[in-house]
Order: structure tokens, then C-alpha cells, then sequence
């Protein structure tokens, strides 16, 4: 079941691109609105779409996917936005895109599988130490909003939210765990101080004045946009449904954070932690589809809480996750009228990518030094080559023709880093530990 569900993501997803119906980079998505109003060429499309997604497959999807034995959902549709846009928009590009997205996506499965079979077959298997460049996300997430804040509205408001947040952190985890009908619970307290900060961002954004009034005309102008959108309303129903059952069956997940506590079983904060982020997400996924007329693969990522929620139900997890994207679709007038009232919460979405990539960044860069460094301990007990590795990778990366994103530096590093440990350990210049 885990590669029929994998299949139809593939092929759905690349032939909604395809199609220009929805995609999953929001940079990407008004590009192919530009495409529909005739200002660019299909070469031109396809061109793009390589150049804004193939990176993070390669940089950031793929080796955060390998990481954690679970499938980043960026590793998939980012490619099949390229799928979509390089095959033509006709009846026969648009079979050949479905086909072609499905074998990618039966590729990735069957490939990360292999490739983490073949690490366990290394004379030093650093999955293990692989799976730690995650370890800092979580927390490190909960510190997002923050930034968010100070980037819409300031220094003074973002060290508010910031102080805020960390009190919160604190206080869950000294007091965020009682009984209820004899069963323990702990709230997760990164999840809880995300929130909580996510609380506060929406506050500041909605209190923010202004008199504009674009997006009410936004309604009006591209009426044909949202109608597009909601002319295929099935479509994206299905997708919607494809993602809840697979993220149910812990075969993907949507963000790195709660894809790290997926890897850990805890289904319910991964959820939490997935909820804040959709919160988030929604005004950057509304107003791009109402100018472009193209929607997000995954819609307003909501999708994804369901499967969390719903973990190990595929079946039911699939009939509501059409039902949510059947809802965020009929809401898209509604939200940009009401959206017109709080100027401030329309802007707000542009702050949380933003925010969301530079705490990525850190966090990531801290992680893989991390695991880096423990790789070199378990592997050879030699103490700093890991770190002087990863910071090396990440400083001359910026001066590279064609650097790599910066948030994906780290995984990319860390990798590189096990495989020479142990092409090392194969040619005998170095040895395990004898404590090892």
C-alpha cells in the first residue's frame, strides 16, 4: 500500500503542475501564473522550475529525507513541479508527466530505502549521527515567530515575542507534565513555546494599521483566478486526501520539525508542531493562489496535521484530508475579504517563509557540526575534524559559482563527511576505537 499511496502522490502531484493547477514552490507558483497570462514561454517555465527546486531536492530534501528513514515531502513535489512544467501542457504531456511522477515517486521510496540498507552495510554506519542534524530544529523552530515579529514589526516586538517564548518553554518544561485517568502526559514544550509565539505574531500582525484595501480588489480583478481554482476543486481534493493518508502512515512528512518527531513516534506534537506551521502558511498560500490562479500542492499544509492526528488510519486519514481541502478552497474569497480588515495579516506570510529559512539555516548548520563531530569521535576518536569539515563546507559554499542553499549546507556536509570516514576506514588510514 505504502507504494500505490507513494505513486498517486507522484503522478497526481506532476500532472497538476503540468496542468498549472497547483505547485508546490510558492516562488515558483507565480512564475506559472505569469506562464497562463502569456508572459513567458513553456522553455521558460521549465527552465525556472529547474532552477528554483533542484537544489533543495538535491541539497536539502534528499538528505533530510535520509536522515530520518522518512520521505520530506520537498524531496517529492518539488520535483514534480519540474515533472509538470518540463513535459508540455497537452493530453499527451499531461499522461506522460502523471507516469513520469509516479516512477520518481516510486524511485524515492524504493532509493531511500537502498540507500540507507547500504549505509548499515559500511564498515562504520553513521545513520545514527545522521538522524542528530535534526536535533536542533525542533527547538530551534519554536524561535521562528520571534523573528517573524521583528522582521514585520521590529527589534522591540521580536525580543518581546522571544522573551515570551522562552518563559513559555521554560514553564512547560518544569510544568508540563500531569495525570489525567491515571495516564501521564507531557506536552512537548518547543511545540508549546512555537505556539505560543505563533499567538503572538497574529496578534501584532492584526493590530497593524493601514487603509489598504488590495485585496478585496484582488477578489474582483482575478475572479477568473479563483474560479480556475475552484474548477478543480477534485483535483486538488484528491491530492489533499493523498497526502493525509501518507503522512498517516508516517511515509512523509511536511517540515523538517515534525518530520523529526515522526522519526521519534510522537505523533501528537509532530502534529502540534505541523498545525503552527499551517497557521503560518495560510495568508502566503491565499493571496498567491488569488493572483496567480495556481494552488499549492499541498494547499495550506493542514493536510499534514490530519495525517499526523490520524496516524495509522490511511483510509480515514484520506476522506478527511479531502474534506479539508475541499474547506480551504471555498474559504479562499472569504479569507481575502476578511484578509482586507487586518493589512498586517496579509503580510504576514512573506515573514514567516522568511523567518522559517533563516532559523532552518542555523539550525541546521548546528545540527549537521553536531553529528559531524560525532561521526569523527565514534569513527576515528579524533576530536574537531567533523566541525572544522561542515564550517569549511559552509564558508567556501558561499563562494562558489552555484552555491547551495545555506539550509541545506549541513545535511549535505554531514554526508559528504560519513562517506570519506569511511573511504578512510577502508584504505585502513584510520581505525574505530578501540573503546568502540
Amino acid at each position: 500500500m505504502r507504494y500505490v499511496v507513494i505513486a498517486l502522490i507522484g503522478a497526481l502531484a506532476a500532472l497538476l503542475s503540468n496542468q498549472g493547477i497547483a505547485v508546490f514552490n510558492d516562488g515558483f507558483r507565480p512564475i506559472v501564473g505569469q506562464y497562463f497570462n502569456k508572459e513567458i514561454s513553456r522553455k521558460e517555465l521549465a527552465a525556472m522550475s529547474f532552477a528554483i527546486s533542484f537544489g533543495l531536492v538535491i541539497g536539502f530534501g534528499i538528505p533530510t529525507s535520509i536522515a530520518a528513514s522518512i520521505i520530506l515531502i520537498h524531496c517529492l513535489l518539488l520535483t514534480t513541479d519540474i515533472i509538470g512544467s518540463f513535459c508540455p501542457a497537452t493530453k499527451t504531456g499531461m499522461i506522460l508527466s502523471a507516469v513520469i511522477g509516479a516512477v520518481y515517486g516510486l524511485a524515492v521510496l524504493a532509493g531511500l530505502e537502498f540507500i540507507v540498507n547500504l549505509f548499515a552495510m559500511m564498515p562504520y554506519n553513521f545513520t545514527n549521527e545522521l538522524g542528530n542534524v535534526s536535533t536542533y530544529v525542533t527547538v530551534a523552530f519554536a524561535v521562528f515567530p520571534a523573528v517573524g515579529v521583528a522582521y514585520q514589526h521590529g527589534f522591540k516586538k521580536g525580543v518581546i515575542t522571544a522573551a515570551v517564548t522562552v518563559a513559555a518553554y521554560f514553564l512547560v518544561s518544569k510544568f508540563g507534565t500531569f495525570s489525567i485517568g491515571g495516564n501521564t502526559v507531557a506536552l512537548n514544550a518547543a511545540g508549546m513555546a512555537m505556539l505560543v509565539g505563533m499567538i503572538l505574531m497574529i496578534v501584532f500582525a492584526a493590530r497593524q494599521k493601514g487603509t489598504n484595501d488590495a485585496n478585496a480588489a484582488l477578489t474582483q480583478t482575478f475572479e477568473t483566478n479563483v474560479s480556475r481554482i475552484r474548477k478543480n476543486w477534485i483535483f486538488l481534493a484528491a491530492m489533499g486526501g493523498l497526502i493525509a493518508a501518507g503522512t498517516s502512515m508516517a511515509l512523509i512528512a511536511g517540515d523538517p520539525a515534525s518530520l523529526a518527531l515522526l522519526a521519534e513516534g510522537e505523533y501528537t506534537n509532530a502534529a502540534l508542531t505541523a498545525l503552527a506551521r499551517a497557521i503560518g502558511f495560510i495568508p502566503l498560500v491565499f493571496t498567491t493562489a488569488i493572483v496567480t490562479g495556481v494552488y499549492g500542492t499541498s494547499g495550506c499544509t493542514f493536510v499534514f496535521v490530519v495525517g499526523l492526528l490520524l496516524h495509522g488510519n490511511p483510509i480515514v486519514a484520506f476522506i478527511v484530508g479531502v474534506v479539508v481541502m475541499v474547506v480551504e478552497i471555498a474559504l479562499i474569497n472569504l479569507f481575502a475579504k476578511g484578509m482586507d480588515r487586518f493589512p498586517g495579516v496579509k503580510d504576514m506570510g512573506e515573514h514567516v517563509r522568511t523567518s522559517m529559512n533563516k532559523v532552518l539555516e542555523v539550525a541546521l548548520l548546528a545540527g549537521g557540526i553536531v553529528s559531524a563531530e560525532q561521526m569523527a569521535s565514534a569513527a576515528s576518536g579524533l576530536a574537531g575534524v567533523g566541525a572544522l569539515f561542515v564550517i569549511g563546507a559552509f564558508l567556501l559554499n558561499k563562494k562558489a559559482k552555484k552555491p547551495i542553499a545555506d539550509m541545506a549546507v549541513g545535511p549535505v556536509a554531514c554526508i559528504i563527511f560519513g562517506v570519506l570516514l569511511n573511504l578512510l576506514l577502508l584504505i585502513g588510514l584510520i581505525a574505530v576505537p578501540a573503546a568502540a
